[in-house]
């Protein structure tokens, strides 16, 4: 009998078992009983025949793990270990006894409640009660471990003590970007950073009377500063680490790396910008963070995390939302750019356009070179080539300041401090020259500006720029009403001629940005699916068909952008009309796909590819791999979308795309 036809349609799995889970079913006992088929094994601590359920599964094999693992003997176990809450009892799923005083519980394991949050109250409440000071909770995918420092606080710790160790032995004192390579708890506990932010808040943010998004961007931005130090071994080990130091003295360490990081990366951050945090919640927080790598091959770790809180902060009320890093990169690859070519996003949000761009040219200058890119890619030094690309080629406009600081690091760290990300509204762009005379703007955003502004078609206006590439998601909700804006706008007209009093933003967003691109330049937006076939919207077709050729539209699945929202969206291609590198026809053919994959559950969490045996795959970087059809994943999965129309442009002789 195989586990995974037992824990079929349950919310238990067993890929963190890989090594047990054959040993556990060479034991299975099959009895019939007048209820049908039952499966039981004899279990190692309780020495008696048990019958197996999904929970008692991931048990089993968690015992397995303890014994084999950690050494610990199966006489220091206990399972449905009892724990008195006054008159009432519960029953913890295993307890491991402290080796000095064996009546006493040492660490206390939860594998009844699926979901963290859950099984961390209910840890909670078992050690307080019995003075356990190591908690672990997992479902059999995820796992997670927890030092009690006090009542009130759970901190964090990358594994338990070996049978023989002790818990400082496991807090060590030296420890570098290679160990935490070994360590990274994304991979090791599968975990994700959206999930660690959570945690945190519902540990110690909710309750700390300071702002979330704010602080948690700090706590990110000093640990990827410490991250590529290390990486390029400018420190000797990583800082952002609790070595058995107090809470104020980690406050002061963690003070230090902020101020180095504020100088070496400005512009994010006010210079007498302090963590507010009082030391016990920083010190649970860098807990928290000390054990994930959020440097990789593509700062894609980080995105949820900033997608959650961005969209936390009422981001998502104006309609702008986070497009996923697969439909970003379908629509890089797809528009080909290379190291000549200049690129903006006009609604840039966290720069996944942008970003992901600069890492498919790099992959190409890198290939070109003859230079292999590591999983570490994004904190290793950049050649002068590459960093040449990065800060006179690419651009970021977003009027949300929050979007603007995230994206302004990412852009910072992958562009070796070089950033062309601008807080400027994209639709109101006569006022663009009154922002930036702002004294504290230019502080900020001067040196992208001053390389923005030689872009423009005409020196003296903002309306015309000269970019090979576009490629946006601009918001979709609400409507622009000022007649002020709307005059300049060709859209700002109905069907019949005349001037509407109110337009949908992601329909100016169409006009603005084929004004950004030059004669021949090429285009990738994301635009709610009515904009295709609305007959209301025929004129709004009439003016892209008019301006551009019609390359390709892509429908994206209705969960993609879920749980934000359920607008159903398509991402449309065109190259704006050139005598030579498009020269304009009547009739041509589209490519048109739509994709199948949904990507997401109906919650708007991501579904992933696994292998033959159900356990998750990994990529070569070892992280998950979302399981969608738009383009194939580092030749891991089948081809998709983005190769499709990579042979259709071959073969219409698309300018982009070499000839077959």
């Amino acid at each position: 009998m195989q586990l995974s036809a037992i824990l079929k349609d349950s919310d238990y799995k067993i890929d963190l078992f890989a090594n047990y889970i054959e040993q556990l079913e060479q034991t299975i006992i099959e009895k019939e009983t007048k209820n049908g088929i039952n499966y039981y094994v004899s279990c190692l601590v309780r020495k008696k025949e048990i019958k197996l359920t999904p929970e008692e599964i991931v048990r089993q094999l968690y015992i397995y793990k303890l014994r084999d693992e950690y050494g610990y003997a199966t006489t220091r176990m206990h399972v449905e270990y009892p724990v008195h809450f006054g008159r009432e009892v519960k029953r913890a799923d295993i307890v491991i006894m402290d080796k000095i005083q064996p009546t006493v519980p040492y660490i206390i394991i939860e594998v009844k409640k699926p979901k963290l949050k859950d099984g961390k109250e209910q840890l909670k409440s078992y050690c307080n009660a019995t003075g356990a000071t190591i908690a672990i909770w997992s479902n059999g995918l995820e796992i997670a471990y927890y030092h009690r420092k006090d009542p009130n606080y759970f901190e964090p710790i990358t594994d338990i003590p070996q049978s023989h160790q002790g818990l400082k032995d496991i807090l060590q004192e030296e420890f570098t970007i290679e160990d935490l390579i070994k360590k990274d708890i994304l991979k090791t506990q599968r975990r994700s950073l959206k999930s660690i932010v959570l945690d945190m808040e519902d540990e110690v943010l909710a309750n700390a009377g300071v702002d979330v998004f704010e602080e948690v961007f700090k706590l990110i931005f000093i640990k990827l500063f410490d991250e590529l130090q290390n990486t390029r071994k400018l420190t000797k080990n990583l800082e952002f680490r609790n070595y058995g130091e107090s809470d104020g003295e980690l406050k002061e360490k963690i003070e230090g790396i902020f101020s180095k990081a504020k100088e070496e990366w400005g512009g994010v951050f006010n210079e007498d910008e302090k963590l507010r945090l009082t030391p016990s919640h920083l010190s649970v927080c860098v807990s928290s963070l000390q054990d994930v790598k959020l440097f990789n091959s593509n700062l894609d770790v980080i995105d949820d995390a900033f997608e959650y809180l961005v969209n936390k902060t009422a981001k998502g009320e104006k309609g702008q939302y986070f497009t996923p890093r697969y439909v970003i990169d379908m629509a890089v690859q797809m528009l080909n750019p290379t190291e000549s070519e200049t690129m903006i996003d006009t609604a840039s949000g966290s720069c996944g356009f942008p970003i992901h761009t600069v890492f498919a040219v790099w992959k190409k200058i890198y290939a070109d070179m003859g230079i292999e890119a590591s999983h570490l890619f994004t904190a290793e030094r950049k050649t002068d080539r590459a960093l040449e690309y990065v800060k006179n080629k690419v651009f970021g406009i977003d009027f949300d300041e929050k979007s603007v600081r995230v994206s302004r690091m990412l852009n910072i760290i992958a562009g070796d401090g070089h950033t062309n990300v601008l807080n400027l509204n994209s639709l109101d762009y006569d006022r663009w020259d009154e922002t930036t005379k702002d004294e504290d703007w230019q502080n900020s955003y001067f040196e992208g500006w001053r390389r923005l502004k030689k872009l423009r078609t005409n020196k003296d206006s903002n309306k015309e720029y000269e970019f090979d590439l576009l490629l946006a998601n601009p918001p979709f909700a609400g409507d622009i009403k000022e007649s002020r804006i709307l005059a300049k706008y060709e859209l700002g007209k109905n069907a019949a001629g005349k001037w509407q009093t109110k337009v949908g933003r992601d329909i100016l967003f169409i006009e603005r940005n084929l004004d950004m691109l030059k004669s021949g330049g090429r285009m990738a937006v994301v635009l709610p699916q009515g904009r295709f076939n609305n007959s209301s919207d025929k004129n709004i077709r009439d003016f892209i068909a008019e301006k551009c050729r019609i390359l390709a539209v892509v429908g994206i699945h209705g969960n993609v952008f879920k749980p934000h929202t359920g607008t159903k969206t398509s991402v449309l291609f065109v190259q704006k009309w050139d005598k030579e590198l498009c020269p304009k026809r009547e009739d041509y053919p589209i490519f048109f796909a739509t994709m199948r994959e949904p990507s997401k559950d109906n919650s708007g969490e991501k579904i992933y590819v696994k292998n033959e045996d159900g356990t998750l795959r990994l990529d070569a970087h070892d992280h998950l791999i979302v399981k969608h059809d738009l383009f194939n994943h580092d030749g891991l999965t089948q081809d998709g979308i983005a190769e499709a129309f990579a042979e259709f442009a071959k073969k219409e002789g698309l300018s982009f795309y070499p000839k077959p």
